[in-house]
């Protein structure tokens, strides 16, 4: 069963085998361990997309997502995106749209979100995090 909730950022840095840390990090974790987001799914097509080398980096992610499957998005995600939401809105701190669903995600999970954007990450109330960038 997964653990971990990977961001973005982190995809990014096992794809490109660096730092470092993050990636023997990775590779001490279990098969099943860790998933990513449809919203981190999007995120990195769209970067594909934004490339010069569309291509090579769709097949990229494609080996990627053998290694760290897709949670698909639930009814439970939307609670608490929409809890988040509200709460951060009140509180005059909301984060970015994808942030958000990420985030809801992970929470919904109860799974850690694994980020090297902690400080975005810290205002939303219970949500378990880890920076494997110089731990």
């Amino acid at each position: 069963m997964a653990k971990y909730l990977l961001d973005t950022n982190i995809c990014i840095y096992i794809q490109k085998h660096k730092p470092l840390e993050v990636l023997n990090k990775f590779k001490a974790l279990s098969v099943g361990d860790a998933v990513i987001s449809q919203i981190t799914w999007g995120e990195l097509v769209y970067g594909a997309y934004k490339s010069q080398y569309t291509e090579k980096v769709l097949k990229e992610l494609e080996q990627l997502v053998r290694l760290i499957p897709v949670l698909a998005l639930t009814d439970l995600a939307a609670e608490h995106y929409g809890q988040i939401r509200a709460q951060l809105t009140q509180q005059g701190q909301l984060i970015g749209a994808n942030d958000l669903w990420i985030a809801a995600h992970a929470r919904a999970s109860q799974l850690v979100l694994v980020s090297n954007n902690i400080k975005v990450f810290t205002r939303v109330e219970g949500l378990k995090l880890e920076n494997w960038v110089n731990n």
